[in-house]
């Protein structure tokens, strides 16, 4: 039932390899769950699960990880019933762990600028580095999406990205003529002294695609040579994108279109961010915040 499962996560909803391996390996670690107790998936109850999710947090799990597993099983158990192996999910009515609501963490415009005015881009390496901070930049790519780019997904002609996201959905960004021009630039005159023997947009020494690793820890050094203190990712890129354009007065939802949101839950988590920078700037600077300061200073 578990392989049938994860073919049809394959086949039917176009999981990429990464999204595939996590589901595979978190419902692994439940059927040994299951086993080390005489169990099978086909017995599983709403108790077990509780039980489960209670085993998980005994290890550790952070809330996420152990709302990552309920997801996992929710998945699989919903496709079971559908498909009749089950008369109803087990997992369906499961309360989900409790998740902080974190803010992502977000470079101010002149960090951004620092950042990508790093890399020296008077070798390959470093026009390299330079049109791919730019990339994240300027179209708020996770560094999966960044990763897989081929050379045909950049149309010079509009300015638009072809982005391939989360369950291989396809979507379509605009990037302004900065980002364009070193594009450009890159594939005509740069890109080919790599010696691509692999498709990708980007290519390390070897001519073969870049990985995500080796992109956080670019962006790791670039940061330090920028002077930012504080511990970035490729995904901070992203977050910048989002919470400038937002401070820029785009809506929510071009904002979601724009970073592949299917659920636009997702995306506002970003106005929260929005929120606290008004504040901070209507504390700082409108007349009757100031008078305000001014009174709680005076002795």
């Amino acid at each position: 039932m578990v392989d049938r499962y994860l073919e049809h996560l394959l086949v039917v909803k176009g999981l990429s390899e990464n999204s595939l391996s996590a589901y595979s390996l978190d419902l692994d670690f439940f059927q040994r769950f299951l086993a080390e107790r005489g169990g099978d998936v086909a017995s599983v109850t709403d108790e077990t699960v509780f039980l489960y999710l209670m085993h998980l947090r005994t290890r550790g799990l952070s809330s996420r990880s152990m709302a990552r597993h309920l997801s996992a099983l929710r998945g699989f158990y919903a496709f079971a019933a559908d498909e009749g192996f089950l008369a109803e999910s087990p997992a369906a009515l499961v309360e989900s762990p409790k998740l902080p609501r974190l803010l992502p963490d977000v470079l101010t415009t002149d960090e951004v600028a620092r950042l990508l005015s790093a890399p020296d881009m008077d070798t390959p390496l470093g026009f390299r580095d330079k049109a791919m901070l730019e990339l994240l930049y300027a179209a708020g790519l996770r560094v999966s999406e960044l990763v897989t780019l081929a050379p045909l997904d950049f149309d010079a002609q509009t300015g638009l990205l072809r982005i391939f996201g989360k369950g291989a959905k396809e979507r379509l960004v605009p990037i302004h003529y900065l980002a364009q021009d070193i594009c450009i630039r890159y594939l005509h005159s740069v890109r080919g002294a790599f010696k691509p023997v692999e498709r990708y947009f980007f290519l390390n020494r070897s001519g073969k695609g870049l990985t995500r690793q080796g992109v956080w820890k670019l962006i790791k050094r670039y940061a330090l040579q920028a002077d930012i203190q504080k511990a970035i990712s490729p995904h901070s890129l992203r977050h910048s994108f989002a919470t400038h354009l937002l401070e820029g007065g785009a809506d929510l939802r071009t904002v979601q279109m724009l970073l592949g949101h299917a659920d636009i839950s997702a995306t506002e988590i970003y106005t929260h961010v929005q929120a606290t920078r008004l504040l901070a700037v209507h504390d700082a600077y409108h007349p009757r915040s100031r008078m305000a300061l001014k009174h709680d200073r005076q002795p």
